[in-house]
């Protein structure tokens, strides 16, 4: 049987008033007598009832955050960044895997609104969806995450992706390639579809034509994807096929790589990679991976403090917050040997 607040203030020969006060307000408390009450809190084996509490005070202490891929590292990274800032105000955090699925968002999005939680940090898998606007008008406030979305109605923190892309096709470009690889999908992600429209951009202010750049279509952003695309890159003729690849993230780029290795292919001398994110794994690989990085801490925690702001602050104003990805360049696209 749990061990309630009544059984401590019998145990302690204290009010109930004092334990309540010893758990929430410890400063009204002689540190006599608080050291008394958590004594016998530790030897009860005594829990606090976190959820009664919330209900009392009206408020909770925990948010939540949503994001589109478990597996991929740059969303944990950002993760961290966001888990930091609510740490340093006593905050708790959930975490969620949409999974890149429209259904699997719903029912974590109604599921969170049922508990109460004070706020959601999203990367939703659609940025206009109109339940965004239902949960924000029905009181829970919804900050999107490495996403935008048209107008001013929610928060939002991201990376500026057309930006991105365009870096990326520019370095092949100074480097002597013009048959360039862009592997991502699906097209549905927005960042694949920025990240794509920025190399196009790249190429015409070069003044090639969209078909240096060969598109090779992945169903998802993973290691797998990324060997599967070598694999077609590989069984393309040798006149055709490009001589370099820009990968819509690191996971893609990480795979690409991997099957190079494995298969003798020489990186960069035969095939120059560029990935995006900049994850820790990157910098790491076998052919350390020429990546575009994102300021993945700093947009967890830009993203945590405006969704508390928007939580305390009844002033508070929507703020759509662009970071500027950098190259960050290593050996998989050093200059090609002669």
């Amino acid at each position: 049987m749990a061990i309630g607040v009544k059984d401590i203030a019998t145990a302690a020969g204290v009010s109930l008033g004092t334990v309540s006060n010893v758990l929430n307000h410890p400063d009204r408390v002689s540190p006599r007598t608080r050291a008394r009450v958590e004594k016998v809190m530790a030897e009860l084996g005594f829990v606090p009832n976190e959820s009664a509490r919330q209900l009392r005070a009206g408020r909770s202490r925990t948010l939540a955050y949503v994001v589109l891929d478990a597996t991929n590292p740059f969303f944990t990274d950002v993760a961290r960044g966001v888990e930091e800032t609510l740490a340093a105000r006593d905050l708790s955090l959930y975490m969620c895997n949409s999974d890149n699925r429209a259904d699997r968002e719903a029912n974590y999005l109604n599921r969170l609104e049922e508990q109460r939680v004070a706020g959601i940090l999203l990367t939703p898998v659609d940025p206009e969806s109109p339940a965004l606007d239902k949960i924000s008008g029905r009181g829970t406030p919804i900050v999107i995450v490495d996403r935008t979305r048209a107008g001013d109605t929610h928060c939002s923190v991201a990376v500026d992706d057309v930006l991105g892309g365009r870096l990326a096709l520019e370095h092949l470009l100074d480097r002597g390639h013009e048959r360039i690889a862009f592997i991502g999908g699906p097209s549905s992600i927005g960042q694949v579809h920025d990240r794509h429209a920025g190399a196009l951009a790249a190429l015409a202010d070069a003044g090639l034509d969209e078909s240096h750049l060969v598109r090779i279509d992945t169903s998802a952003l993973s290691v797998g994807e990324g060997r599967q695309a070598a694999q077609r890159l590989a069984g393309m003729p040798g006149a055709r096929r490009p001589t370099a690849a820009f990968c819509a993230n690191d996971l893609l780029a990480l795979g690409l790589l991997q099957h190079c290795v494995t298969t003798g292919v020489s990186v960069p001398d035969e095939l120059a990679i560029v990935g995006f994110d900049d994850i820790e794994y990157a910098g790491a690989a076998a052919v350390p991976l020429t990546s575009v990085r994102q300021p993945r801490l700093r947009l967890g925690r830009t993203a945590a403090e405006l969704l508390l702001d928007e939580v305390e602050n009844p002033d508070h104003v929507h703020q759509q917050i662009t970071f500027t990805p950098e190259l960050v360049a290593r050996a998989s696209t050093e200059t090609r040997a002669n």
